[in-house]
């Protein structure tokens, strides 16, 4: 009989040496050599005339006794472990094993129930009286943790209909937020301030959830616009369609659209709607679109000044001088000035499709995008690859212009476009008498040699970086158009 104890306690030795140090590695190979393990337990048991389902036979050794009883309820515990692990490995899916709240809520069931019945068969205690009191209890205790309870269930209910899981971007009546952490109690989400909101999952399993990040790569973004109903809608849909046209990070499939959502008496309500593959490009092209949409819309004529509310700034008749005005490079100029360089500009049209610049051509005059949608995009060992599009208010051709140098990159009109150029013999008495221009002009055209130089293009401005560039270029600028200064 000694020696069928030692036997069963080292099985159980070995058994929780494989629990604590994981052997082997594989969920299913562990699972299955400890199923082995609890068969031999068993077999060792029953051979040795300990049966679990009754009290030890009394020794003269009241160590051989206990001994005995405690092997028995060791046979219940671990069989309660097994089938909860059985459970987790071969019937749950991966994201519930991840979570782990429907384990240990079924965990917690099945040990109750292994030491109630090792209660009753091994130790032969009474267990009607204590069951009718342990049910007592449990009304009252539930009735005291009710919430807690609601929460329990409910994140049971969360974890089998999965609407979300750690790691997505949710939102919950309005708190909206990263979900970092999913618990017995409730969801941990992590919002864009850096904050954590911990919403129960009674509240979260009754509340309407919005889970961005499903479908997977694809993510809406949508921004309104309130414009004067004095404005044409189909002028305004047009600029806005213009503005979605403009930005690269949105999606093809399915296609942007906007669509004129409600009309007051003061304005009428416009949405442009656009798709990306990745949340975290929202934040981004939400900006990018309310600064396309704003130029797209000064280009088609449209007054963005609320209905009813005085303008601050005087009335600009022609439409190149508002142009002007709007471009950074012409910041330092004065209103004569801007009068007559805006004078000095020649409105061309263009169909979509049709090409601007073309590489290795030296452009003779300053082109400035006044309205639709141009891509710039340069040859790569790949292919064509674009590089960034162009708007309202843009500008190109500056490196003819400024420093005689060609063009590196290929200039198509993605929609129909206007441009206006200025030849060089207008815009040289302007470099001649603001040394401010002139420095904003080189530094623009530095940024973008610089970019060139960086994507290893062959025909780059020398330089090792951005500063460089600037120099070598605002010598070139003093080359080419005799200053002074």
């Amino acid at each position: 009989m000694s020696d069928s104890l030692v036997f069963g306690y080292a099985v159980v030795l070995i058994d929780v040496a494989l629990w604590r140090f994981k052997v082997p590695k594989q969920d299913v190979s562990r699972l299955l050599l400890r199923l082995t393990i609890f068969a031999v337990f068993t077999g060792s048991i029953f051979t040795a005339g300990l049966s679990p389902f009754r009290q030890a036979t009394h020794f003269e050794a009241s160590l051989f006794h206990e001994a005995a009883q405690a092997l028995k309820i060791f046979w219940w515990l671990t069989g309660a472990r097994l089938l909860t692990l059985a459970l987790d490995t071969l019937l749950l899916p991966q994201t519930w094993r991840k979570q782990r709240l429907f384990q240990d809520v079924f965990g917690a069931v099945v040990f109750l129930a292994a030491a109630v019945a090792a209660t009753g068969f091994v130790l032969e205690i009474p267990v009607r009286g204590l069951i009718a009191t342990s049910g007592t209890l449990a009304v009252i205790l539930g009735l005291a943790i009710q919430s807690t309870l609601h929460d329990v269930f409910a994140g049971i209910v969360l974890n089998s209909t999965e609407p979300y899981r750690v790691g997505d971007w949710i939102s919950i009546d309005g708190a909206e937020g990263k979900v970092i952490e999913m618990n017995w109690r409730a969801t941990h989400l992590l919002n864009s301030h850096g904050n954590v909101t911990i919403i129960p999952n009674a509240a979260a399993a009754k509340a309407n959830i919005t889970n961005t990040n499903r479908p997977h790569a694809l993510h809406g973004v949508t921004v309104s616009l309130e414009i004067s109903p004095d404005e044409r809608p189909a002028t305004v849909i047009a600029a806005l369609e213009c503005a979605l046209a403009g930005a690269r990070s949105i999606l093809t499939a399915p296609a942007p659209f906007v669509q004129a959502r409600k009309s007051t008496l003061h304005s009428i309500q416009y949405e442009a709607t656009a798709f990306v593959d990745d949340t975290a490009k929202k934040t981004p092209l939400t900006n990018e679109l309310y600064d396309l949409c704003y130029r797209h819309l000064i280009a088609a004529g449209v007054d963005l000044q609320p209905r009813g509310v005085p303008s601050v700034t005087a009335i600009v008749a022609k439409a190149e001088e508002r142009l002007l005005r709007r471009i950074e490079l012409f910041a330092a100029i004065g209103d004569e000035e801007l009068k007559l360089l805006s004078s000095c500009m020649v409105r061309h049209e263009y169909d979509a499709g049709q090409v601007i610049f073309t590489p290795e051509v030296v452009p003779d005059s300053l082109a400035i995008v006044g309205s639709g949608v141009l891509s710039v995009s340069t040859e790569q060992p790949a292919g064509a690859v674009e590089v960034v599009r162009l708007g309202p208010g843009d500008t190109m051709g500056e490196t003819g212009l400024l420093a005689g140098l060609p063009v590196q990159v290929k200039i198509v009109t993605l929609t129909r476009s206007v441009i206006y150029r200025l030849n060089k013999d207008d815009v040289t008495p302007l470099l001649r008498d603001s040394q401010e221009v002139t420095h904003r002009m080189c530094r623009l055209l530095s940024q973008r040699q610089d970019m060139l130089h960086k994507m290893a293009m062959k025909n780059a401005a020398p330089g090792a970086d951005e500063h460089a560039s600037f120099h070598w270029l605002l010598d070139k600028i003093h080359q080419l158009h005799a200053l002074k200064f």
